[in-house]
């Protein structure tokens, strides 16, 4: 193999350990980094901890130790120049004599930024641009979003018959997917910053809004719930449960519910129909996670409510980016034609 296909092959790695840090390291990015030898063996990995906690780089170089000297950092994102509530990144891998350094992604954030300059400056290698797409659109992708246009990434997430039902004429809904499409909507939940829903959800379906495994147990890390609407919630409604953080937001503005997880760097826009229809509306949706699955209501609650509609040039259009079997079900996932 190559070199550059080494370090690639390395980079990809260090985007899969940096999965583990999705949700958890916000309001900082989901950033991974693996120390690589000299014959291309990768010395030790490590994602970025929780607010406050040691940065991807920091993580590797301790876990790598006295290996770290002389060999190759490859890292998501340039590492950091600034001092916040840890230290800069350059300076630790200075300082534990990494001779090169390769990232993915230059850092967009001016506070942050000139990391390779500094890198560069003490001697040290760069490399740039190694991954940068699959890195782009890996983890890193919410707090890219947020950097650039201010706003979290919003998904909408949709379980529908064929027909476009989530609900029958009776009000039942539980449950018209099955489980494999529900657990990857559980997984989906565990790496988000926050679920954002109606009142009208709540008072209808009295939802829990967690991250939980297939046997009921909570993912280690839990999204703010929000809840979006006018109507009053009952303090014994499940989301007040104390399981997760949970936000009541007396408004209807999409961008009120956004407002109130103003870190959040991914969230998730589970329902109802007004509320997904109000952020289409608002031109706020990037992304839509539909889980369809093989049958016919024939009647019953719609998908989305969007009343603005009336004619097929006002529609809101996606892409597909992927098509993924879930048992029985399928899942879409769309992304909006202008998005980045």
């Amino acid at each position: 193999m190559t070199a550059d296909g080494l370090l690639l092959d390395a980079m990809v790695r260090a985007i899969v350990v940096s999965q583990a840090a999705a949700g958890v390291s916000t309001p900082n990015p989901p950033v991974g980094a693996v120390i690589v030898g000299a014959h291309g063996e990768i010395i030790a990995a490590g994602h970025t901890q929780a607010a406050g906690g040691a940065h991807a780089e920091v993580v590797a170089l301790r876990a790598a130790g006295a290996a770290a000297r002389g060999a190759t950092a490859v890292v998501t994102l340039e590492p950091c120049n600034h001092t916040g509530r840890t230290g800069p990144c350059t300076r630790a891998l200075i300082d534990a004599g990494i001779a090169r350094v390769v990232y993915a992604v230059g850092d967009p954030n001016p506070r942050a930024a000139g990391g390779a300059d500094a890198l560069r400056a003490a001697g040290v290698e760069v490399v740039s641009g190694i991954g940068a797409a699959e890195a782009a659109d890996g983890p890193l992708r919410g707090w890219l979003h947020r950097q650039r246009t201010g706003r979290p990434v919003v998904i909408a997430k949709i379980a529908a018959s064929l027909d476009g039902r989530v609900a029958a004429p009776d009000g039942t809904s539980r449950w018209i997917t099955g489980a494999a499409a529900r657990q990857d909507a559980h997984a989906l939940r565990g790496v988000l910053d926050a679920i954002i829903v109606g009142t009208g959800t709540v008072l209808t379906d009295d939802p829990a809004l967690t991250a939980r495994h297939s046997d009921g147990s909570l993912f280690d890390h839990q999204p703010t719930r929000v809840v979006l609407g006018r109507r009053t919630i009952s303090a014994s409604a499940t989301v007040c449960d104390g399981a997760a953080p949970t936000r009541i937001v007396d408004s209807r503005d999409p961008a009120d519910a956004l407002a109130a997880v103003p870190d959040a760097l991914m969230v998730l826009v589970e329902g109802g129909p007004t509320l997904i229809g109000a952020f289409l509306a608002a031109g706020l949706v990037d992304e839509v996670h539909a889980y369809l699955a093989p049958v016919f209501l024939g009647a019953g609650a719609n998908a989305v409510d969007d009343p603005a509609v009336t004619t097929l040039a006002q529609a809101h259009r996606f892409a597909v980016a992927d098509v993924t079997a879930l048992g029985d079900d399928v899942r879409l996932r769309l992304r909006r034609r202008s998005a980045e």
